[in-house]
């Protein structure tokens, strides 16, 4: 259906908006943790220098970004370690299949950010003005 060329000119752009989408929707986890937007955190009030405070400054901040598509790599590198931590405290203890266990969405975080961590931000991002992707 589609010819080699159209899809060799098409997946660096695929990956910058995959890398935007992901962005967009992991700062989202980041602002309910910090500012309590778009949506409240349920419980008691964050601590920042708690695990749940620091996590939520990795997911705002280094989600940011990722959506500029600067230091791409390194801070997929990172982002991804979060989430496969996150995976272990915070879900595997309840089960082990992820769906069981609520930790399907850290696990395609994890593995997504491992994926950019390696590929880089794609053509759309600040790394690639930079000449640094």
């Amino acid at each position: 259906m589609f010819n080699a060329t159209f899809v060799k000119n098409l997946t660096p752009r695929l990956l910058s908006l995959m890398r935007l989408s992901i962005a967009f929707l992991f700062i989202q986890h980041g602002g309910q943790k910090l500012f309590g937007y778009p949506v409240p955190m349920p419980g008691p009030p964050l601590e920042l220098f708690s695990l749940i405070g620091v996590a939520g400054v990795l997911e705002f901040f280094g989600g940011l970004l990722l959506l500029l598509g600067l230091f791409t790599r390194g801070t997929a590198f990172i982002l991804s370690g979060l989430m496969a931590f996150a995976y272990f405290i915070g879900h595997a203890g309840k089960g082990f299949w992820p769906l069981a266990n609520q930790g399907e969405l850290a696990v395609a975080y994890c593995f997504v950010f491992l994926y950019l961590a390696a590929a880089g931000g794609g053509p759309w991002s600040l790394d690639r003005l930079r000449g640094k992707d």
